[in-house]
């Protein structure tokens, strides 16, 4: 019972300094992330560790556009250890639902380093703004990106990859 309490209490800590005030993005509005990120192949095999950071512009109070730099370090089975990049454009569309603002979109880019083909990667996206006060956010989304070229293997579903996100926003 007092652990529920503990629990509840933290989470009405967090929301409810959030409560009283108006957030979102308008047209203009510039937002810079810094993130966390996870990527693994559909089998979850592989799996790889980085960190990035985007910068973005509103085009409208909806419709952001985006550019993303990720480098990371991967542990890869039978292959050890290596660093991969990558460097993407994004065009998502936002949500407006008050302090929540999730978000569709696609990206297109470019994945390099050396336990990956080097190659071109487009794909849809998806996630969630979680605003903290007016200019602060946490960020949670998912990528689900496929190769241009997939080398030997016909099958795009099977060179595919997931780049999911945890990180914090800032917006002016």
């Amino acid at each position: 019972m007092l652990t529920r309490i503990a629990v509840v209490s933290s989470i009405l800590c967090l929301i409810l300094p959030a409560a009283g005030f108006a957030q979102g993005f308008s047209q203009g509005d510039k937002v810079f992330t810094l993130n966390g990120n996870g990527m693994s192949d559909q089998d979850f095999d592989t799996t790889t560790f980085s960190v990035s950071g985007s910068f973005s512009y509103f085009f409208t109070d909806k419709i952001e556009g985006a550019i993303r730099q990720n480098v990371g370090f991967s542990d890869i089975e039978d292959s050890g250890s290596n660093w991969s990049g990558t460097t993407r454009a994004a065009v998502d569309y936002s949500f407006d639902m008050g302090r929540l603002w999730p978000f569709v979109g696609g990206t297109i880019g470019y994945i390099y380093g050396d336990g990956v083909h080097d190659t071109g990667i487009i794909g849809p996206e998806a996630g969630l703004r979680v605003f903290v006060n007016q200019t602060t956010f946490i960020l949670g989304a998912i990528e689900w990106d496929f190769f241009f070229d997939s080398g030997d293997d016909e099958d795009a579903l099977d060179d595919s990859v997931f780049i999911y996100t945890v990180g914090i926003g800032f917006r002016w």
